[in-house]
């Protein structure tokens, strides 16, 4: 069977209820804040300017990486994931553990792709309550993104200058 022909099958080590169960979450979570929201008169901004989609974006993007690869966010990785490996930059490469849900929350944990939905809806359901504190901490987030980016800049300029 190629890869285009595969299947869910008994055998087929996908925790799909655990998916399941953790996309109806994100889809109560979201339902919820859209009803205290109504309930609570929350004027929903009529545009979002592409500076704050653009910093929204870059703040998700390092939380993301914060969550899932940081050695220093471990701990809440461990019940669902165990270590591989260390990686560059204070990060690891940890793999999921289990079945069913805890093995769908591993999964969900270890994949910066998968948790930037989860922490961008987290961020713009803060931008939609207190735009000013999510723009204070999309800031704080962007900068460690920079900085980031310097200390790969500076260290890849070090290498070159050794070697």
């Amino acid at each position: 069977m190629t890869d285009g022909e595969r299947r869910y099958d008994d055998g087929d080590e996908t925790p799909l209820a655990g998916y399941a169960a953790l996309a109806t979450a994100f889809a109560v979570g979201a339902g919820l804040f859209t009803a205290v929201a109504r309930r609570r008169g929350l004027r929903l901004p009529d545009a979002v300017p592409p500076w704050d989609v653009a910093l929204l974006g870059t703040a998700t993007f390092k939380a993301s990486r914060l969550l899932s690869k940081d050695k220093v966010t471990s701990f809440l990785r461990a019940p669902f994931t165990r270590r591989e490996r260390d990686s560059d930059a204070g990060e690891v490469m940890d793999a999921p553990r289990g079945d069913g849900l805890r093995r769908a929350v591993g999964d969900l944990v270890t994949c910066p792709f998968c948790t930037s939905a989860w922490v961008g809806g987290a961020l713009v359901g803060t931008y939609a309550c207190a735009p000013r504190a999510a723009r204070l901490l999309s800031a704080g987030l962007s900068a460690v993104t920079l900085s980031d980016w310097l200390q790969y800049a500076w260290s890849l300029t070090e290498q070159k200058a050794e070697g």
